[in-house]
């Protein structure tokens, strides 16, 4: 893993966000409650008082500034690939925003006499918050992300024949190939055969499975699971990602076209709309589709 490398989808996800919101900001109390007596640059009071009011209208304010940071990052997860080091820098950005806030009310305290004098600059006070802020932030973004990638690599769909699942036929003896699709919490909910599975659509952290029944009739099948999680799970398979909400079943493919935006793939099903490929994937599906 380098630096450079784009950062896995499931640290973008809106669950996995606000998880991680709410998880920094019990974190970041919990701290806060326990270390500020034992700190002479703290003004936090618990007491009824202005410097109370100072440390809600602060600790508002920051959780503001980290939840608005979190949206935008999830708004705009489609426009750009996010590096690890610019995730980094992305997640530092906000320790120094709220570091120079804490700056900024410690000295309009002061100057209006709200809050005890702090016998440090100007300077001190903003380090000693940016350690601060970043050890508040730092500490429970890698502990979620741990968390999120190991829940993530659990959750890796296989290859199996189950009887006991919704399934696009009867149950019988056959050497078809089935795809098996589990939900986030291992649970097996779909079995179909690989020669009825047109494509799959991400919708957030879910996934639409589109597949014909034995009787030609085509159906949508929705479940709780990642995209990503398809495409590494079925990696060397007829399954190709050819768009970050698609993947398509390059055997169902009965042509290729190329039109202003890019291209499209139709499939042999006439109520199906093409469907697109981004540039990121097209050497990947043209090597699929040549090979055939």
């Amino acid at each position: 893993m380098s630096l450079y490398d784009r950062i896995p989808d499931y640290l973008l996800g809106k669950f996995q966000l606000t998880s991680t919101v709410v998880f920094t900001v019990l974190f970041s109390l919990v701290l806060m409650l326990f270390s500020f007596p034992f700190s002479g640059n703290f003004w936090f009071e618990l007491a009824i008082s202005n410097a109370f009011a100072f440390t809600i209208a602060f600790f508002l304010l920051a959780v503001t500034v980290v939840a608005c940071s979190k949206r935008i990052m999830y708004n705009t997860r489609g426009s750009f690939f996010l590096t690890y080091l610019q995730y980094i820098i992305w997640n530092f950005a906000e320790a120094l925003i709220i570091a120079s806030l804490y700056t900024v009310f410690t000295l309009a305290g002061q100057e209006y006499g709200i809050l005890k004098p702090v016998p440090l600059g100007s300077e001190m006070i903003w380090l000693g918050a940016l350690v601060y802020s970043t050890f508040c932030l730092g500490v429970p973004y890698v502990i979620a992300g741990l968390y999120f990638a190991v829940n993530d690599k659990n959750n890796t769909i296989r290859l199996l024949n189950f009887g006991n699942v919704v399934s696009d036929r009867e149950p019988e003896f056959s050497e078809e190939k089935k795809i098996t699709l589990t939900d986030n919490n291992g649970l097996v909910k779909l079995s179909v055969s690989l020669g009825n599975l047109l494509f799959i659509e991400s919708d957030d952290n879910y996934i639409k499975v589109w597949y014909k029944t034995s009787v030609g009739e085509l159906k949508q099948y929705m479940l709780r699971c990642r995209l990503k999680t398809v495409e590494d799970s079925f990696a060397d398979s007829c399954l190709v990602r050819c768009h970050r909400k698609y993947i398509v079943n390059m055997s169902k493919v009965h042509l290729m076209t190329k039109d202003k935006n890019g291209y499209l793939l139709d499939l042999d099903e006439e109520s199906v709309e093409p469907i697109p490929v981004s540039k990121t994937y097209e050497d990947t599906v043209l090597a699929q589709f040549n090979s055939r």
